[in-house]
């Protein structure tokens, strides 16, 4: 580039606008901020840093246990007063999950969905119960 392109400008003072005050550098940079080349990056890395728990699978023992107490609550469905329920909840947009307890009365058992299904309209499923507890009347 020919350096002598500017010889007639270099020497004159800056400009200062007589209509507009003098922008803030703070409010110049925010001008320029919906352009940001990483865009999400935050809300990417607050997903990515958010822990989920693994489903648990329950050894034979376990899960013997857990079928006879199953079998138990549904052949005495309206004898138990509350049930508590340790169960897994998918998480939607990550491998894993969390797991929640859930007390309530159990009004019946969709069979051909295996679904607990409670007296306020919770539904759970028997396959992502990991324990349940009960007191009988």
């Amino acid at each position: 580039m020919n350096e002598k392109n500017y010889d007639d400008i270099i020497g004159l003072p800056h400009y200062v606008s007589q209509k507009r005050p003098k922008m803030s550098m703070h409010d110049r940079a925010a001008q320029f901020s919906p352009f940001a080349a990483l865009t999400g990056y935050e809300e990417a890395v607050a997903e990515t840093a958010r822990l989920t728990d693994s489903k648990l699978i329950p050894d034979e023992e376990k899960s013997a246990e857990l079928d006879r107490t199953i079998r138990l609550i549904l052949d005495n469905i309206g004898s138990f007063p509350e049930i508590t329920v340790l169960y897994f909840i998918p998480d939607q947009r990550k491998n894993g999950g969390k797991y929640e307890e859930y007390t309530g009365f159990l009004r019946a058992f969709n069979e051909y969905d295996r679904v607990f299904i409670f007296g306020d309209g919770k539904k759970i499923a028997v396959n992502d119960i990991y324990d349940i507890r009960f007191s009988e009347k």
